[in-house]
Parts: structure tokens; sequence; C-alpha cells
């Protein structure tokens, strides 16, 4: 056989495998962007131009929180933290606009603590989507029922339902994102 022939055959072949090499790396990214973010993926995806660009945004959020000190709560503090969603949900009975606002502030008096940036809301949605993609539809409705609840327009059913949003959130973020700790046995 010649080289020509040689060349003709190998060169298609190659450039075959590379095409397949590629779209399996775009693939495989694609679903492991899909599976960290949950249904935070296709929310980003609605909101932008297109797939590759909600893609890039999604691995800029990632790269982000790399850089980022989160770090779990030590023990006290997350018995202080405890204590003090427990008073929150009692002064829901007779202040419950009051409530829903101690519960927005505990939240992120906890996000602070964990070591999320708490400069804005929408960059809080950002930052806390890399590892709590799937609970944070409850932070956005809880904060969407407080943001209501700053004008008296709330009614008690949507502030019950605002505080059974936050705690969703501050659950997982008390017990290190989801991976709850357990004691040494």
């Amino acid at each position: 056989m010649s080289t020509g022939t040689l060349l003709a055959i190998v060169i298609p072949v190659a450039v075959v495998l590379v095409l397949i090499a590629v779209a399996l790396a775009l693939f495989l990214r694609h679903r492991a962007l899909r599976e960290r973010f949950g249904p935070e993926y296709e929310r980003t995806v609605d909101d932008a131009d297109s797939r590759l660009a909600a893609e890039r945004e999604l691995s800029a959020r990632e790269k982000r929180h790399d850089t980022l000190d989160i770090k779990p709560l030590p023990d006290r503090a997350r018995e202080r933290y405890t204590r003090n969603w427990d008073n929150v949900q009692h002064e829901f009975v007779d202040h419950p606009e009051g409530a829903v606002h101690d519960a927005d502030r505990l939240v992120t008096s906890l996000m602070r603590e964990r070591g999320y940036p708490t400069e804005g809301y929408d960059q809080q949605l950002k930052d806390l989507s890399v590892e709590h993609g799937r609970t944070l539809e409850h932070y956005r409705a809880a904060h969407e029922i407080d943001a209501l609840s700053m004008s008296h327009k709330a009614t008690t059913e949507q502030l019950r339902g605002a505080m059974v949003h936050y705690r969703t959130l501050f659950d997982e973020l008390l017990s290190d994102g989801g991976q709850a700790r357990h004691a040494p046995a």
C-alpha cells in the first residue's frame, strides 16, 4: 500500500476519533454539570442565550466557588444556630412577618459563617447553586415572600410557607451541604 493511500485512510480515521473524543468530553461535561447543579442547570439554560453560554456560566460559578473558603460549622456554632432557629419559629406565632425577616437574616448569617460571601442576593444564589442547587428554589420562594411581607402583602399562609422554605436551606447549610456530620464511632 502506498504512503498516499495510507495517509488517505489514517487522516480521516484520526479526525473521526478526535471528533468522537471531543463529543464525548462535551457530553460528559454536560452530564456532570446537570448532576451537580440539579434543577439550577435547567433554570440557567432557560435564562441563557444558549446551552453553551449557560454551561460557561455554571463553570464560572464552579471556579468562583473553588476559591471560597467554605467550611463546616463547629459543633458550638451549630447548636447556637439551632437554638436561634427555634426562637425564630416561636416568634412566628405572634409576629409572622418579623419571624420571616429574622429567618432570612439567620440564613444569611449562617451562609456568612460557613464562608459564603453575602454581598448581594443574586450573587448568593450563584454561590449557593454549586453545592445547593437542589434546594435553591426554596431560597428563591422564601425570599420572594419576604419581599412581599415588607409591604405587608403576604398572607399568613405564604409566610408559613416562607418559613418552611427557609428551613430547608437552613437545614442543608447547617449539615454542611447535605453531608450530615456523624460523630466517630
